[in-house]
Order: structure tokens, then C-alpha cells, then sequence
């Protein structure tokens, strides 16, 4: 019973790390405080390998680490600032999508149909972390924009690079998962 929490444990601190090391590396967006990230990626690829609970709790992990300052956010920056400013809806919004995507595939797996269900689980989960985001936007934005114009600027700029993550992710884990199974046995 240790061993399998101690398992637990380093995976969730293997995919906090990993979400530390490649959100801050963005791409700017002209016209949107909204940069491009891999930060997405490295949430679906925590569900699809790790589930609803250690995905979940291995964002939350990534979130503190940036709140107490580490540079782990988009561009290097920190802080609780960030969390708060016009963009820490989306942060949040990962929490989202890491329990949608790791529902499902805690579903799937009983099934033995997880790619399928995987893809139409990150877009799910990417659609609530929009959603999240986009109303915490305009929340701060206090009237700036309207839900159009939000939108316009914080997610149709990202659908087609949100959908290469996907595809990108649902690839990745499958011989990821093959691998884990044989180092878990």
C-alpha cells in the first residue's frame, strides 16, 4: 500500500514539474493578453496518464508553486497577481479540464476505449477552461469587452493550435501508457 502512494506521489510531482517547465515558454498573440502555451499539453497529458484525482491535485500543485512566486506562469512570471489578473481564469480553468479529461478516462479505462474518448474529453475539458477563463476575463476586465470581443481575442485565436495539442496529446499517451504499464509490472 506504501509503495502504490509513494507511485502516486512521484507522478503527480513528475507532472508538476513538467507543467513548470513548459508553461512559461509562450508565444505572444497579437491583440490578446493570451499567449500561446504548451501549458494545455502537459494538463491533458497528466489526465490522460494519471486520471481525474493525481491530475487534478498535480495542477494544484503547479498553481501553488506559481502563486508563491515561482516563474512557472506564462513568460516566466509569478505570483498571486497573476492568478488574479485577466488571464488567471484560464490558469484556473486547467483544474477544469484536468477533472473532465480525467473522469472520462477513469471511465474509459473500465472500457478499452480511450483514444476516442480521450479526444473528445481534452476538447471538453478545453471548452470549460475557455468558458472559465473567458468569464473571469470579462469579470476583470470590468466591461472593456463584450463576450464577443472576448472571445475574439482570448479563444478563437487558439482553436486550431488547442486542437494540434490534442492530437498531439492522444498520440503521445498511448505509447506513454504502454511503457508505464511495463515499468508498473
Amino acid at each position: 500500500m506504501k509503495k502504490h502512494k509513494t507511485k502516486e506521489l512521484v507522478e503527480i510531482a513528475l507532472f508538476a514539474a513538467l507543467l513548470c517547465v513548459i508553461s512559461p515558454f509562450t508565444l505572444p498573440v497579437p491583440g490578446s493578453p493570451v499567449p500561446l502555451s504548451l501549458a494545455t499539453f502537459g494538463v491533458y497529458l497528466a489526465a490522460l496518464l494519471l486520471g481525474a484525482k493525481q491530475s487534478v491535485l498535480c495542477v494544484l500543485v503547479y498553481l501553488l508553486l506559481g502563486m508563491v512566486g515561482l516563474p512557472v506562469f506564462s513568460g516566466f512570471s509569478g505570483g498571486i497577481g497573476v492568478l488574479l489578473g485577466p488571464t488567471g481564469g484560464y490558469l484556473i480553468g486547467y483544474v477544469l479540464c484536468a477533472v473532465i479529461v480525467g473522469l472520462v478516462i477513469d471511465a474509459a479505462t473500465r472500457v478499452k476505449r480511450q483514444f476516442a474518448q480521450g479526444v473528445l474529453a481534452m476538447i471538453l475539458g478545453t471548452l470549460a477552461c475557455y468558458l472559465f477563463g473567458t468569464v473571469w476575463f470579462l469579470l476583470i476586465m470590468k466591461g472593456t469587452y463584450n463576450v464577443a470581443q472576448a472571445l475574439l481575442i482570448c479563444v478563437v485565436p487558439y482553436l486550431l493550435f488547442d486542437m494540434i495539442k490534442i492530437m498531439m496529446a492522444a498520440v503521445t499517451a498511448v505509447p506513454v501508457k504502454k511503457i508505464l504499464r511495463r515499468i508498473n509490472k
